[in-house]
């Protein structure tokens, strides 16, 4: 049986880790390199850096930051924020990243995904979407939350994935940071109209929304959170630690890598 992966996230603006609630009201955390060393060394099965902002300013994502994390962990690195073209993969790939993670990119440009899934291989392109409910319907955002580009969530991310994309993340802005649970019905929306692996993000706030996440929808390979997981204050672990987390899925009955 396939294993669940946890995978904690950087959201890094100006060079640094912040997090803030349904996509707003940004705080500073940490250095992203001493976060990817803590988590490459404390159980994380991958780990993703995002550059939040890169789309929004448009602007290249940070290279240099990006290089010394990857020089730092080993752990597969997904990393996104600015993606729009070839050129782009390239250099994030160059970077260290293993896969490349791309969405207000493949909105403007439909043609990104197919193409760098043909250069590249399906197994490095990751669609990242970010969704939230708009009269009914479940909407993609661009632009790091800041748009509302009025399609419908659910059959983008399939035409996606049939043009290419071998992964899947979907990031609930209803759910963001309230850490409420993880966005069920989203998710399970995903999961009934795609074959390749689903992460879900948004909204985790304990180690009993892991369980309940992939208890109820088994459909669902990996969970993807980011303050629980931060260190609170140097040399401090975070709401919830990660070898914590993988035990009480283990006793669960929850395939898990340890």
């Amino acid at each position: 049986m396939i294993t669940k992966r946890i995978i904690p996230c950087l959201d890094v603006k100006d060079g640094r880790v912040v997090k803030g609630v349904n996509f707003q009201g940004l705080r500073d955390i940490s250095s992203p390199l001493d976060l990817a060393k803590y988590y490459s060394d404390n159980g994380a099965d991958e780990l993703v850096f995002y550059d939040i902002t890169a789309s929004a300013e448009k602007r290249r994502l940070f290279a240099d930051i990006l290089r010394e994390t990857a020089r730092n962990v080993f752990i597969p690195l997904t990393v996104g924020g600015g993606i729009s073209s070839l050129a782009d993969f390239e250099r994030v790939l160059s970077c260290g990243a293993d896969k490349v993670s791309v969405n207000t990119g493949a909105i403007a440009s439909p043609g990104l995904i197919p193409q760098a899934a043909e250069v590249y291989g399906d197994q490095c392109v990751v669609l990242s979407v970010d969704v939230k409910r708009v009269g009914g319907e479940f909407h993609v955002f661009a632009r790091g939350g800041r748009e509302d580009t009025g399609m419908e969530a659910i059959g983008w991310i399939r035409r996606c994935v049939e043009a290419g994309a071998g992964e899947v993340v979907v990031n609930s802005i209803d759910t963001d940071g309230v850490r409420g649970g993880f966005d069920l019905e989203m998710l399970r929306a995903v999961c009934d109209v795609v074959s390749v692996p689903v992460i879900a993000s948004g909204g985790a706030g304990c180690i009993e929304d892991f369980i309940t996440l992939f208890r109820t929808l088994p459909g669902v390979d990996a969970g993807l959170a980011a303050s629980i997981f931060h260190p609170r204050d140097k040399g401090a672990d975070g709401e919830v630690r990660i070898c914590d987390l993988k035990a009480r899925m283990a006793a669960e009955g929850i395939p898990v890598r340890r």
